[in-house]
């Protein structure tokens, strides 16, 4: 039984296929990076005009690196939100006519949900013990907690069960991702902020590094970003650093604040999940989103946590199709189907899904 699943929520083009043990057979992905890096940032027209004319060769692409036809699919997946509603809706309707037009069942998926289901997919030569044990953690009922940390999202999310998801603590203002890449707008680094600002911090170490504050938010499991984008532009306009000087740069001066952000971004992360974490009870812990591909992030989890932590591989962290036909396998497995009603749901949140029929 294999499941595709299709991806187009933002400015990815992308189609995976999955077998029913979480195996990636196929994972296909056309990016516009640098058809956006012009801008600085995502033009919602240009990333929708984009999936039109990458989305039929992507399909196809995965077909063929999976060694099958449609006769060999059993579930065709697709995020219908959230995301830029002109992206989705493209997505969206490839999966509707290749589903209408070859009788395979269509499968509706948060891609939220399937950032998270990425822990669960198994890529060749790995070891199929992480996704073995956060099901038996799901099993025992201790629940795991997951950090969905992207561009757009930064969330706490409990896992009770499988598609079973509480949110219990999210920003309350900027996402993590985005965070980076505003940070690295003020130090003249190149978008996505993310690997450019890992690179750069990269050079120094923290004990020559002027610490940045923490916005703890006490009391809650909420996070804000907003304060310490604002401490970046601030000491960057103290430092000469922005606006940028006739005479260019100072290296030094950017890689050591684009550091003190970096530590001060992970520590958040960090130490709220583990608390988190330990609040209910959790037996194991999720990374996910395009953020769980920092390093320095990736590190500071696996030597600070007392739990299990899982963080899909790099090529799993950011928008893929991938993720979305596994977190659709899934779905398909317990009975879930969709409709030609399916429609985009730019602002769908965690933990949200149709009924199906």
């Amino acid at each position: 039984m294999l499941a595709l699943g299709i991806e187009t929520s933002c400015d990815e083009t992308s189609a995976g296929i999955v077998d029913a043990d979480g195996n990636v057979l196929a994972n296909v992905v056309a990016t516009q990076v640098d058809v956006h890096a012009r801008y600085g940032g995502i033009v919602p027209e240009v990333a929708s005009r984009q999936h039109v004319l990458d989305i039929r060769t992507v399909v196809q692409s995965a077909l063929e690196k999976a060694d099958t036809d449609w006769d060999g699919i059993s579930a065709i997946a697709v995020t219908y939100g959230p995301g830029l509603a002109g992206s989705l809706i493209v997505g969206v309707n490839m999966a509707k006519g290749i589903s209408a037009s070859t009788g395979i069942p269509l499968v509706g998926v948060n891609h939220l949900d399937g950032h998270i289901y990425a822990a669960w997919a198994r890529i060749a030569g790995a070891s199929s013990d992480d996704s073995d044990m956060l099901d038996e953690v799901l099993r025992s009922g201790r629940g795991v907690m997951c950090l969905l940390v992207s561009g757009g999202h930064t969330e706490l999310v409990l896992m009770r069960g499988d598609n079973d998801f509480e949110l219990v603590g999210e920003t309350r203002d900027d996402a993590a991702g985005e965070a980076f890449d505003k940070a690295a707008r003020v130090l003249g680094l190149r978008y996505p902020g993310g690997p450019e600002i890992q690179r750069i911090a990269d050079t120094v170490d923290s004990s020559d590094v002027e610490p940045l504050s923490r916005a703890w938010m006490r009391g809650t499991n909420d996070f804000s970003f907003s304060g310490i984008k604002t401490a970046v532009l601030n000491r960057a306009r103290s430092e000469g650093i922005y606006p940028p000087p006739d005479g260019g740069i100072p290296a030094e001066k950017v890689a050591s604040l684009a550091r003190a952000f970096q530590d001060s971004v992970v520590d958040v992360l960090v130490t709220k999940t583990l608390a988190a974490a330990d609040q209910y009870g959790c037996g194991a812990i999720v990374v996910a989103g395009g953020v769980a591909a920092n390093r320095p992030l990736r590190e500071a989890f696996r030597s600070q946590s007392p739990l299990p932590v899982v963080i899909p591989p790099i090529s799993l962290c950011t928008d893929n199709g991938a993720m979305i036909a596994m977190s659709g396998m899934r779905r398909f497995a317990g009975g879930r189907r969709d409709g030609w009603g399916l429609d985009v749901e730019p602002g769908l949140r965690i933990g949200s899904a149709k009924p199906g029929y």
